[in-house]
C-alpha cells in the first residue's frame, strides 16, 4: 500500500475505523469475540451507528460540511481516548507536561486530522467485509487489542488492530495499527523534531493555524 493511501486508511480508521468491523458478526459469527460488554462488541455497536448515519445523511453531509464535521467530532470524542493518545504521541516531550498543555495538543491534533480527512468518509465503501480475528489483553493491564482484517475484492486482506482501554467504565481506542503501522508511533515520529524546537503549546498553535499538517503516511 502506498503511503498516500495509508494516510487515508489511517484517517478512516481513526474517524470511522470501527465502522470497518460492522459486517464482522454477520460474515464470521464464530470468529467474532462479541461477548456482552466486550471491547469487540462496543466497537461493533459504534460501527453500526456510524455506518447507518453516514448512509442516511450522506446527501446532507455533502451539502453541509459543518454538519459532517460536527458528526465526526462527536463520534471521535465518543470512541477515542485522545488525551491519552496525545501523551503517547508526545512521548518524552510530554513528561512533566501539564494536563492543560496535553489537552491543547490533543484537541489541535484531532481538529487538524478531522478537518483534513473528514470528507473522505463520504466515499467510504460500506460493502467492505471485515473479519474479527481475536481480542486479547495488552501487557501490564493497559487494555485489550481487537485484531481484525479488512477484506476487499481484488486485493489482499488489510490487517487492522485496535488498542482499547477502559476509561471510566467505557471502552475507548488509543491507537490503531494498519498493516502493523501504528498511528501513535507515526505521529510520534512526525512531531519529535518540532517538539525539540518548540513548546507543546506552540506546536498546538501551529496545528491550529494550519502551519503544520497531520500526516499519516509521508
Amino acid at each position: 500500500m502506498k503511503k498516500s493511501l495509508l494516510s487515508l486508511v489511517v484517517a478512516s480508521a481513526l474517524l470511522a475505523g470501527p465502522a470497518l468491523l460492522v459486517t464482522a458478526q454477520a460474515a464470521t459469527p464464530a470468529a467474532a469475540p462479541a461477548a456482552q460488554g466486550s471491547a469487540s462488541k462496543v466497537v461493533l455497536d459504534s460501527s453500526t451507528r456510524i455506518l447507518t448515519t453516514l448512509e442516511q445523511r450522506r446527501a446532507e453531509f455533502r451539502k453541509d460540511p459543518a454538519a459532517l464535521k460536527q458528526f465526526i467530532t462527536s463520534e471521535f470524542n465518543r470512541m477515542f481516548d485522545r488525551d491519552y493518545a496525545a501523551r503517547l504521541v508526545l512521548g518524552v516531550h510530554g513528561r512533566g507536561a501539564s494536563a492543560a498543555d496535553v489537552k491543547l495538543f490533543a484537541d489541535a491534533l484531532a481538529d487538524n486530522l478531522t478537518s483534513r480527512y473528514g470528507t473522505s468518509l463520504l466515499d467510504f465503501n460500506t460493502k467492505l467485509r471485515v473479519r474479527i480475528k481475536s481480542e486479547s489483553p495488552l501487557p501490564c493491564n493497559r487494555g485489550v487489542k481487537v485484531s481484525s482484517e479488512m477484506l476487499r475484492s481484488g486485493g489482499d486482506p488489510i490487517p487492522v488492530d485496535y488498542l482499547i482501554r477502559n476509561v471510566g467504565g467505557q471502552w475507548k481506542a488509543f491507537d490503531v495499527m494498519i498493516e502493523g503501522i501504528s498511528y501513535v508511533q507515526t505521529f510520534k515520529n512526525q512531531f519529535d523534531a518540532p517538539l525539540r524546537q518548540k513548546s507543546i503549546a506552540q506546536v498546538a498553535a501551529d496545528l491550529r493555524a494550519g502551519k503544520m499538517q497531520v500526516n499519516g503516511g509521508n
